[in-house]
This record gives structure tokens, sequence and C-alpha cells, in this order.
């Protein structure tokens, strides 16, 4: 269900196949249609946004009109070696800021997200909280992801640009 001035945006997994089939948020969001999963970089639309954790661009409101957003569905181990395979692209990188995960496998690691969770986290910065909230509703912890990072995620959907984003980043950051 989206809010009255949401429209859905478009949910992108580059599938590195790597992770455990059984706890890949990636799959389980294609099972339910919630995004569209491709095993090849050359069939991630153009001009979508690459959530990239390297990237020197926070995503802010300022992306808001974006109509694709992509995540890397690939363990934390390689993620270094898998990204530079995407920069050949014509891709917009952008790095989400400072969260914390609430998936049972890095449960309250600050920046270590899983899928579903990135996307929720730039869906709710972007304006789509009904869109988040719905991706998350599939996983039992889901809701546990926003009521983590609420405050963060409600200060940067605040945020006018990735300058913003990075300086309330940092005040989370000391913490």
């Amino acid at each position: 269900m989206k809010g009255i001035n949401e429209r859905a945006i478009q949910l992108n997994i580059y599938h590195a196949r790597q992770c455990d089939p059984k706890k890949c948020t990636g799959k389980k969001m294609a099972r339910f249609e919630l995004a569209r999963l491709f095993e090849k970089v050359n069939r991630i639309p153009r001009g979508s946004i690459l959530l990239d954790p390297f990237a020197e661009k926070a995503l802010s409101p300022e992306d808001s009109r974006v109509q694709d957003i992509t995540v890397l569905d690939c363990s934390w181990d390689t993620v270094e070696s898998v990204f530079p395979q995407l920069l050949k692209r014509q891709l917009r990188h952008r790095a989400l800021p400072y969260l914390v995960a609430a998936n049972p496998v890095n449960f309250g690691r600050p920046f270590k997200l899983n899928s579903v969770e990135a996307f929720a986290a730039a869906l709710h910065i972007l304006g789509n909280k009904h869109q988040a909230e719905e991706i998350l509703s599939k996983f039992n912890w889901g809701h546990t992801f926003l009521e983590m990072n609420k405050e963060p995620l409600e200060e940067y959907c605040k945020a006018k640009n990735s300058g913003q984003i990075v300086e309330i980043q940092k005040e989370y950051m000391q913490d």
C-alpha cells in the first residue's frame, strides 16, 4: 500500500549467487514480487541508483525522483571485489548513511544491512515509508529495523541533500 503522495519505486537486485538461499532476503523479495532479481550486470536498468557502501555521495531526499533502486546481494566478505564490476554500468552510486542492522545475521552492527534493510532504508529516506514497511513485513524481524533506526531515518528524510545527510550521520556515529 502506498501513501497519498508515494509512487512505487522499482526495486532491483543484482544477485551474485554467494549467499545462503535459506537466508537470502533478496530471493525472498523476488518470490513475493517485491523486487526484480538479475544475475547479469547488463540487465540492471541504466540510471538506477545503486546502493554502494563505497560511494562518495550519500542517498538523500534530493534523489527522490528516482524510478529504480538496485542493491548488490552478495556476501559482506566479498563486497569489495564485486562492486568494481558494477562501475562499468551507467548507474548512480549512493551510500546509505549510518543505520544499524536488525537482521539475525548482523543484528546491532552498524552499516551491515542486508538487501531488504538497504531497500527499506532507501525507500524511507526518499519518502516511500509505506513501501518500506511493506517489504519489511515479509520478515518477522522487519519491524525491528524501523524501530531501531526510527530517529535517524526520520532525520535523514528531512535532509535536503547528501551533505546534510553526512552531517546528521556524524551525530549518530559519535553516540
